[in-house]
């Protein structure tokens, strides 16, 4: 009997999950178990697909990743490597019969493998002490062009005197005299560039092509295999002009350069057409805008005749790759928070391929994503949405696929909030501006919940329909999330990206006030519970609303900008931001930097208000949260500063960063929530 009473329950159980009725909310760790679809590459003849498969080890705290291979109709899918370790970059032969991929598989050092299709077999490439970049196949399959970091020797000009026999001094002093000397996420910089290297795929040692003191970018191989096509920055005056780099020409043999082309804006991406008579780029004229339209430009191989053929089109080009046919060109772009790949044709008229591109930013809702293309014009992309992470999407003749379901699993017990898109008017303009409206899961219209406004940073960059593992979590916790694209934000065109031109965040606040409203008129808003975040530039936006309204019961700032005087100056890319993003250096002209610093309005602010930043974070240092923390303390708010140890502006590229940022960001808001 007891048997017979064990199984029933056992069916009931199993019954109960398939109906949904024991699914419950999302919790921290489950961070862990999610995996995404990342870089994945269609064969030529479009019949296979190989993807990075993304996961996580709770016991290491890595991320992780595997190749996968599938047939174009889902069939047949499998891992190619398997292991804990990191499988990146997989790239086709032109003939299909092999790939080429980085890996770490064998020790700590990232190689570069190639991998027969046919038999599955593989062999490391490089055993370099450093990783080698981007790669590409010559049109012959017979060699391999890349680029890897060459350090370079410097001398101090500091001579210490010899230390005493056994004597324990401390470590010399570093000298330090480049403008550029640290990067987020790179630490203090090595000496030293990228170079060019070419390698035969018989093996051997790789051949280094140039020995400059500039770097230089992923090479692409001519048609007869005698020229790579490249982008870098050669000019003299590289440190004081980021932006200004051009198409270069290297002919092998002499290794000679010469820029193809010249004018002072970014020149990208060369993309060669399938006759190899033209080379296709992206860039723009530099008007040291903020924010500026990257366009498409073809040119003759030789660098003549170089034209733009994008103008008509309102939104940046990205990630160019020419039809089959040499008629035009595929390219990925955002739209109103929606990632899509188009088609250019060379005379310029575009049109849409496919849509709900995305997924790649597991943590918060940013638009990513990425896509190859078949030589017979079969699509494989990351295919976004606000209920999953990037799984792998199909596209032909405008039949889209989802071959993919990594998280069902987790899915089946776990609930996913549900995700409205909103329109609403700025207070300030009256222009359209777009949000989404996340629901606590079980949702009840007839209930008023607390709500969080989630701020995207950048400022240059937009948010979209796509899953976010942050937003869910706190949705999870029976909160309301607004997630919006103010002014500012990418994928609307030049003119809206345009608006906070030497003016952010100053009318940001009103179109983000105007989205708390729209959605408190739908009377599910706890107004006395609304509680305000984000990161970056959304950091600068939290502590400049905390400056100007006390409508939030708390603010968590994370990693932001607070006084724009010091971050232009102590922020990595010194030639930058005080070029793009204001008329003039701070010392020239003071006012419009603390005018613009949410730091100038710390005397207003009565709202309880958290600091958070990785404390090897060099974009936007921790110095501007110690400052807003130091000047909250003396105007007696309640104030608190959490510092997440070897984090760097990218605070989720640990798991476990992401769940202190988020388990942080809740503690706070949980400790001022009213009942």
């Amino acid at each position: 009997m007891q048997k017979i009473i064990s199984f029933l329950f056992i069916v009931f159980f199993i019954s109960a999950i398939a109906l949904g009725q024991q699914k419950t909310n999302l919790e921290l760790t489950d961070i862990f178990n999610m995996e995404f679809v990342s870089d994945p590459q269609i064969s030529p003849d479009g019949s296979k697909i190989i993807y990075v498969r993304n996961f996580k080890d709770i016991m290491t705290d890595k991320n992780l990743s595997n190749l996968w291979i599938v047939n174009f109709d889902g069939s047949q899918n499998r891992p190619l490597t398997t292991g804990n370790q990191n499988d990146l970059s997989p790239r086709w032969s032109h003939d299909g019969n092999k790939i080429v991929f980085k890996s770490n598989m064998q020790d700590d050092k990232m190689k570069l493998f190639m991998m027969w299709m046919d038999t599955k077999e593989y062999v490391a490439l490089t055993n370099t002490t450093a990783s080698p970049g981007g790669v590409s196949w010559s049109h012959d399959d017979n060699h391999l062009a890349f680029t890897m970091f060459v350090p370079k020797k410097t001398e101090s000009i500091i001579k210490l005197p010899p230390k005493p026999e056994g004597a324990k001094w401390n470590k010399p002093p570093v000298y330090i005299d480049e403008m550029n000397y640290r990067g987020d996420g790179k630490g203090y910089y090595k000496s030293g560039n990228q170079q060019l290297f070419i390698l035969s795929t018989d093996g051997g040692t790789p051949q280094q092509l140039t020995f400059s003191e500039y770097d230089h970018g992923t090479p692409i191989w001519s048609k007869d295999n005698r020229k790579l096509y490249f982008s870098a920055n050669l000019h003299e005056n590289h440190e004081f002009e980021p932006r200004n780099s051009e198409i270069q020409e290297l002919t092998l043999g002499n290794n000679s350069i010469k820029a193809l082309t010249n004018r002072l804006g970014p020149d990208n991406g060369p993309a060669l057409s399938p006759d190899g008579k033209f080379i296709a780029y992206t860039g723009f004229d530099d008007k040291y805008q903020g924010y500026q339209l990257t366009q498409l430009y073809i040119m003759n191989a030789d660098g003549t005749n170089s034209k733009m053929v994008s103008g008509n089109f309102d939104r940046n080009i990205q990630s160019i790759k020419w039809s089959h046919d040499g008629k035009g060109l595929y390219f990925q772009y955002n739209d109103k928070g929606d990632t899509k790949i188009g088609y250019i044709t060379t005379a310029g008229k575009a049109s849409q391929i496919s849509e709900n591109l995305g997924g790649l930013s597991l943590g918060r809702p940013y638009n990513a994503a990425s896509y190859s293309v078949s030589n017979n014009n079969k699509f494989a992309y990351t295919l976004g949405g606000t209920e999953h992470p990037a799984d792998l999407g199909t596209s032909y003749k405008g039949n889209n696929q989802r071959i993919t379901k990594l998280n069902d699993d987790l899915f089946s017990y776990r609930n996913v909030a549900e995700v409205e898109e909103l329109w609403w008017e700025s207070s300030f303009d009256q222009r359209k501006i777009q949000g989404w409206l996340v629901k606590p899961p079980n949702y009840d219209p007839s209930k008023k919940y607390p709500l969080i406004l989630e701020i995207h940073g950048g400022p240059f960059t937009s948010y979209g329909s796509v899953f976010s593992a942050e937003i869910q979590l706190y949705a999870a916790q029976g909160y309301l999330v607004l997630y919006t694209n103010p002014r500012g934000s990418t994928s609307y065109g030049e003119e809206f990206g345009n608006l906070i031109h030497h003016d952010y965040p100053n009318h940001d606040y009103d179109d983000l006030m105007s989205g708390v409203d729209e959605v408190i008129k739908k009377g599910i808003v706890d107004e006395d519970n609304m509680f305000v975040t984000g990161g970056s530039g959304g950091g600068v936006l939290t502590a400049w609303i905390v400056g100007k309204t006390d409508r939030f019961a708390a603010a968590v700032v994370a990693k932001p900008v607070i006084n724009w005087y010091s971050f232009v100056l102590y922020a990595d890319g010194v030639g930058f931001f005080y070029k793009y993003w204001f008329p003039n250096k701070p010392w020239e002209d003071p006012t419009s930097y603390l005018k613009r610093s949410p730091l100038s309005y710390v005397g207003n602010i009565s709202t309880p208000t958290m600091l958070l930043t990785g404390e090897e974070d060099y974009r936007t240092p921790i110095a501007e949260s110690e400052q807003f923390y130091a000047a909250l303390k003396l105007e007696k708010v309640e104030t608190a500063m959490v510092r997440i140890p070897g984090a760097s502006h990218g605070i989720a590229n640990k798991p476990s960063n992401l769940i202190a940022k988020i388990a942080s960001v809740l503690a706070w808001f949980e400790k001022y929530k009213k009942d």
